[in-house]
């Protein structure tokens, strides 16, 4: 069961990332899509199902956050990703502003993915 929660969670991650990234193209050369229904609501379907994953797959493997260092990190960056995203995201903001916070959330879900890989709160940074 763990194997097969794991196998969707990351699938999940990739369809987070791709549809944020097409999301923040879209912003970028003001795509009439990004006000599209479907380009509202998946993205929240799919970020619900990353998140009740990676609680399930915490919860399964005995991580608790706070307390293993690098599930902490990871969940600082998402906020950070959260942040970011809203405001590369939101039409009212300036392009040049959009476009730098797209940038800043990009490299956030970069050192999210390497913490989660190397389960070190450093991420591809510790291997320096």
């Amino acid at each position: 069961m763990y194997l097969a929660l794991k196998h969707f969670h990351i699938s999940c991650v990739v369809l987070s990332i791709a549809g944020f990234t097409l999301r923040g193209w879209w912003s970028m050369t003001g795509s009439p899509l990004l006000r599209a229904r479907a380009t509202r609501v998946l993205p929240h379907l799919i970020d619900s199902c990353l998140l009740a994953s990676a609680i399930a797959l915490a919860w399964m493997a005995g991580f608790v956050p706070f307390v293993d260092g690098w599930l902490t990190a990871k969940i600082f960056g998402l906020l950070a990703y959260i942040g970011l995203g809203a405001v590369a995201l939101r039409p009212a903001r300036p392009r040049i502003q959009r476009a730098l916070a797209f940038a800043g959330a990009l490299a956030v879900y970069a050192y999210i993915v390497s913490v989660a890989i190397t389960k070190s709160p450093l991420g591809w940074l510790g291997l320096v």
